[in-house]
């Protein structure tokens, strides 16, 4: 049986679901020429924060944040920066 064709170009993604369905196709093994070695950690988590919304704001939230496809948290995340962002501008003295 012949081997499905496979990209030889890595995917320019941070979406794990996009990250997870390339890699359950291709081996690591393939890329190696495209491997390099880091010093520092890639990856770093954030401070975790729970959130508990009524039913109504919940489904609100996961219905936006499949419009614009993005993960509930991301889409928290994107208004929670905006705020801040804008909380910063107000406060900081006219030039």
């Amino acid at each position: 049986m012949e081997k499905a064709m496979k990209t030889n170009k890595l995917p320019k993604t941070d979406s794990i679901q996009e990250l997870a369905r390339f890699w359950e196709t291709h081996d690591l093994t393939d890329f190696e020429d495209k491997l390099e070695e880091v010093s520092k950690p890639v990856f770093t988590s954030g401070d975790s924060i729970s959130l508990h919304l009524g039913p109504r704001a919940a489904k609100a939230v996961r219905r936006l944040a499949e419009s614009k496809g993005v993960s509930q948290a991301q889409l928290i995340g994107q208004w929670v920066s905006q705020k801040l962002a804008r909380r910063k501008r107000s406060v900081q003295p006219n030039e």
